[in-house]
Order: structure tokens, then sequence, then C-alpha cells
């Protein structure tokens, strides 16, 4: 069985149009699997460069200079490059700035403000623990209810739930694109439609979306959108995160934290805060331009492949992977917890297991670098462009091995 595995992965490698692009990307002899891409993704050779460049040409050389040459609109011209390139959304409506924390509550708060005689946020209560805590502190913060969606760990949200939770009260649905535990893949545009109809603005979570998926914001008539970029972008350990509101909405919007930045006239020192006109209103404080130049790399790297082509390596990637469980892992008792159907799995899979958390910490040990998220789940995050087929089996070949010393691995 493993040689059949052995000689598939080989031929999908083979075949792979994108191979090629792994060879970009820092590789260490420690590590003979990384299979956590989705979490932090690896860094890019050509970014060692490109950082020592920046030291020693716009910082070092240019100095307090470079702001008006170029820093100043790093936000927004590179907002609107991931809104072409990632998120089919037209320019002037996506910035990067602030944490992925930060920018939720940026966007939700205005929105909230937005939408008087509203107070109902709908949420998943199994999203990710940002967004959950950013809706309780905005719910108590305004006097506001949350209606928590319950959702079977091994889905997602579905609209139907959405759905029955909207009424005339419902100001703000606020959820993740693709749930972080099953990669189970929300209906974009049918529930913003549903959301819409009942008259509230709907935030969607990219976080485990972008980089991964061919998003079509605008199309999907979306609202509001915030990302990291330290996933699939590769930015870097606490790489800026991008928020994305629609034109239709930004003179509407109110920014919550208003920072001088945001300024219509930033270097006037105005007495009193005028927002900028469009996108930039939506900035706070200085932007973090050194946490944005690995991210660039990054972006050249995703528009060379087309994010077609990069979900198509996806798909592919995340089937092999449930391909090995199906050949290799289930035996040991390991239950799929992510979709089979490619069309509703993002760029993850998760595994479930009751060994799983010490055999993770045991995988560490060998090289193999997965993610485990409680109870026992095993996450296999697969980046498109630095994953081979071939690493992916090395990873879930372990997994099977030391499942097969599980009383040494508990």
């Amino acid at each position: 069985m493993t040689e059949r595995l052995s000689t598939r992965a080989a031929e999908l490698d083979a075949a792979d149009p994108l191979a090629h692009f792994a060879d970009a990307f820092v590789r260490s002899e420690g590590v003979v699997s990384y299979l956590d891409g989705n979490s932090l993704g690896r860094p890019l050779r050509v970014t060692r460069t490109g950082l020592a460049d920046f030291v020693d040409g716009a910082w070092g050389e240019r100095l307090i200079r470079a702001w008006d040459e170029q820093w100043m609109e790093a936000p927004t011209e590179l907002g609107d490059r991931i809104g072409r390139v990632l998120l089919g959304a037209a320019a002037g409506q996506t910035v990067v700035g602030d944490s992925t924390s930060v920018m939720l509550y940026k966007l939700a708060s205005a929105a909230l403000a937005a939408q008087p005689g509203r107070d109902e946020i709908v949420a998943c209560a199994d999203d990710f623990p940002t967004d959950r805590f950013v809706v309780e502190g905005l719910a108590a913060e305004r006097g506001h209810t949350v209606r928590w969606l319950s959702v079977d760990p091994r889905t997602g949200v579905r609209l139907e739930q959405v759905r029955a939770a909207l009424g005339e009260r419902t100001a703000l649905v606020l959820l993740s694109h693709i749930a972080y535990r099953s990669a189970w893949v929300a209906d974009m545009p049918a529930i913003t439609a549903a959301a819409h109809e009942a008259g509230a603005l709907v935030l969607w979570d990219l976080s485990h979306s972008v980089g991964a998926l061919d998003l079509a914001l605008d199309a999907a008539e979306a609202d509001l959108a915030v990302g990291c970029t330290y996933k699939y972008l590769n930015g870097g350990p606490g790489a800026p995160a991008f928020g994305y509101v629609a034109a239709r909405l930004q003179e509407r919007l109110r920014q919550p934290i208003q920072g001088w930045m945001g300024a219509a006239d930033p270097f006037a020192m105005g007495e009193r805060y005028e927002p900028a006109t469009g996108i930039r209103r939506f900035i706070s404080g200085t932007p973090p331009i050194l946490g944005m130049v690995p991210m660039r790399d990054m972006l050249d790297l995703l528009e060379s492949a087309g994010i077609a082509a990069v979900r198509a390596k996806s798909v592919a990637l995340t089937g092999f992977a449930i391909e090995v469980h199906d050949e290799l892992l289930a035996a040991y008792g390991v239950e799929l917890a992510s979709p089979r159907d490619a069309a509703l799995r993002g760029g993850h899979v998760i595994l479930d297991h009751p060994d799983f958390r010490a055999v993770t910490a045991r995988l560490w040990e060998r090289g193999v670098i997965p993610d485990f998220r409680p109870p026992h789940g095993l996450r296999v995050g697969l980046s498109p462009l630095s994953t081979s087929f071939a690493e992916v089996l090395t990873g879930l070949r372990a997994v099977a091995d030391l499942l097969g010393e599980v009383p040494a691995a508990r």
C-alpha cells in the first residue's frame, strides 16, 4: 500500500505545473515535512535579499525622505494589489495595516455604528477565538446581543442556519469564510445575499482563504472583509493584516480608531480629525512598512502562478492527503473531519484521533510539523507553492508509524 502511495506521490509531483515554485522557499534540514503552511508560511529565499536591500536602500539611504517617495502610499498600493491578485476586488477597497484582531475590531465596530436601531450580531460559536472575542467585546461595549450559531465542528456554517438567525434587529454577521477546524468553505455569495435581504452587513474573515482560494468579493457583493498575511501570503510572524471595505460603504462607515495616518492631511497636524477620502480613512497609526516587504515577494510568486492554478494545486494536495488517510490512517481509527467534496474544502485537512496531542509532539521531534487543534485534531495545512505531494506522504506516513506505537505515543 505504501509503495502504491509513493508511486502516486511521485506521479503527482512530476505532473505538477507549479512544482518548480518550491525551490523559491527557505528549507530547514531538520524539517522533513512541513504541514503547517496555513498557520505560518515558509519564508522566501529572495526575502533575505529584499530585507537587506530595504535596510541599505529605502531605510538606510533615503531615511525620512522615503515617506514622501514611497511609504505613504504603501498601505493602499499593496492593498490594491492584494485585491487585484487574490480578492477579486477593484482598486480603492483594500488597505494593509494593523493586526487581524485590530482590523476585525475596527471594521466590525464601524459596521455596528452604521446600523442604528439594530442591536444583534450573528456569529459562529466555533470560529477562531479572535473572531469570537472581538464579537463578545463589541457586544458588551454596545449593549448588543450575540446570536451564536452552533455548528458541527466537522462542517461549518450553512446558509439555512444564518437565515434562521437573521431578523430586523440584525446589525452585523461576522463569519470565517473557511472554518479553521474543518476547512469547510461557507457559501459567501448566498449568505451575503441573505444578510442583505434582512438589512444586515457582513464581515468575512478570510485568514484561511486568501492565497488558497480564488475569491471574488466584488462579485459576491461583499461588504467587509479582513485577512492575515502570514499564512498563505508568507509575510512572516506578525505580518500586518488587510481590510476590505466595499466602495459603496466607505463614506457611510466611520473609523473607530481615529489616528493621524487616516486623516485627510496627516501633516497638517490639525486640531480636529477629518477623515481621508476612500479606503485610506481606515488607516489608524503609522503603517508597518517593514512588515510589508516579505509580503510583496510572495505576491510576486502568487501573481506569477495565478490564483486559479494555486487553488487547483491546493485541491489536489488536500485530496491526496485524504487519499493517504483512507489507505494508511483509517485502519488506526483516524477519522476525517474535513469535507470530501473539494468545492466545500479549503486548503487544509483535519484528522481526528484521541492520541493526536501526544503524536503531534513526537512528530515535531522527528521533523514533521503539523498543527494540533483541541480536542484531538491534527491539522494538515498545505501551502500550495511550497509543498510537494511527496512531502505530504512523508508526514502522514510518520503519523501512521507513531500510531502503530500507540502505547509509546500515550
